[in-house]
């Protein structure tokens, strides 16, 4: 579904794949971003976002966490970056991005507390008066966080696992619950997800946790409080932020929606054009299918049960004009292969080409970001790779 969004939209970015990977300059089990047109999509958004008055923090994990990329991000002007988790924030951080906001879907370890003071997050968001004590406790004498409370209410959705934070009902006790910690500046409330793809529709969709977010703003302000920080996360590109704007958020945090991988890119054209596929290669047959590398082959189940297809050749053209489906091993195994359905266009040491939603970080997968796609002029930039692949001394993918 994806893939054919990319040949639609993007054919150069798998031209590229094909051929740099034929020429052994990036490895197979390996994401390919193009640099170039996730700099024009998060521009893009960065623009629309600031006329609505909006700040937007993209989001990295789906793309591995990858520091070349947070670096562009910084200088495309990203507000700062959005970090899933601790693991997330130190690689931003090391690529001297600022973090925009740390602690919304993944709290912070008490033990990783003063790390995270160290790196001086724009917004942290916690889920419990414990949590926000860790911080206080962890600021150095004179230095003030801002702080926003994750919320619930009757009625939200969670993926299983996402679930916490704070009674909606009880906001205004909450926020001047925080406000007596020394060190704490209660900036603002957030929850997850605000907003999700419904196939029925084919639209995104507001969740309940959208409108039980902007409930607890109207709350916040009848209480006296004003500049209220709004973060509403989820499934987010540009053609949301005008009516988010109007109804009082003022934080966005495209991850997918800055590589065009949202669900929504693959039935609409929007602003925001695909920036990545994910690359393995032809390894062995067994009873006439080929088997291909896999280590990457986490696909995000945004959609039902669907037929995976690839491109697969030794050439850009031929590989756009040879579409095979590909059996993807169930997340209950582990992917070390997926299967190619039986065809005589397939050959040993022949490039494949994936285009679907990924999820990079929980995967084994390297990521490589590539600049000059638009133009043939082919640079590897680098990517976060394995410790494995640097301890041998390999050079071309950091």
């Amino acid at each position: 579904m994806f893939l054919n969004t990319v040949l639609a939209r993007n054919p150069q970015l798998i031209d590229a794949a094909v051929k740099l990977h034929q020429e052994g300059k990036i490895p197979s089990n390996a994401y390919v971003l193009d640099l170039d047109m996730i700099v024009e999509n998060i521009k893009y958004m960065i623009e629309k976002g600031h006329k609505n008055g909006l700040k937007v923090y993209p989001m990295t994990k789906q793309i591995g966490r990858n520091p070349v990329v947070a670096k562009a991000l910084k200088k495309a002007g990203a507000d700062g970056c959005v970090c899933v988790d601790m693991a997330d924030a130190r690689r931003v951080h090391e690529a001297g991005m600022k973090i925009g906001h740390l602690g919304h879907l993944v709290q912070v370890p008490e033990k990783e507390t003063k790390a995270a003071v160290a790196m001086e997050p724009e917004y942290w968001t916690v889920y419990s008066m414990e949590k926000a004590k860790a911080i206080s406790d962890a600021l150095p004498e004179g230095k003030t966080q801002k702080v926003m409370a994750r919320i619930y209410a009757p009625g939200d959705i969670y993926y299983k696992g996402h679930e916490g934070g704070f009674p909606a009902e009880s906001i205004v006790e909450v926020a001047r619950q925080l406000e007596q910690l020394p060190g704490i500046k209660f900036s603002g409330i957030t929850t997850f997800p605000t907003q999700l793809f419904d196939a029925e529709s084919v639209t995104v969709k507001h969740t309940h946790n959208y409108e039980t977010l902007l409930e607890a703003k109207k709350t916040l302000e009848k209480a006296g409080y004003t500049n209220i920080e709004v973060n509403a996360p989820g499934t987010t590109s540009s053609h949301l932020f005008d009516e988010m704007a109007s109804r009082g958020v003022t934080q966005v945090e495209p991850g997918h929606g800055m590589t065009g991988t949202t669900p929504l890119h693959v039935y609409k054209e929007l602003a925001e054009k695909p920036a990545m596929v994910y690359v393995s290669e032809v390894c062995h047959f067994y009873e006439n299918r080929g088997y291909c590398y896999g280590g990457g082959m986490y696909i995000d189940p945004v959609f039902s049960d669907y037929t995976v297809k690839a491109c697969v050749g030794s050439t850009g053209e031929n590989a756009r004009e040879n579409l095979v489906a590909c059996d993807i091993p169930n997340p209950a195994a582990i992917d070390y292969y997926g299967i190619l359905e039986s065809s005589d266009k397939v050959k040993q040491g022949d490039t494949v080409v994936f285009g679907f939603r990924a999820q990079a970080f929980v995967t084994r997968a390297y990521v490589v970001p590539v600049s000059g796609i638009s133009t043939g002029n082919l640079i590897v930039e680098g990517g976060r790779i394995a410790d494995t692949w640097k301890r041998t001394g390999a050079k071309g993918y950091l």
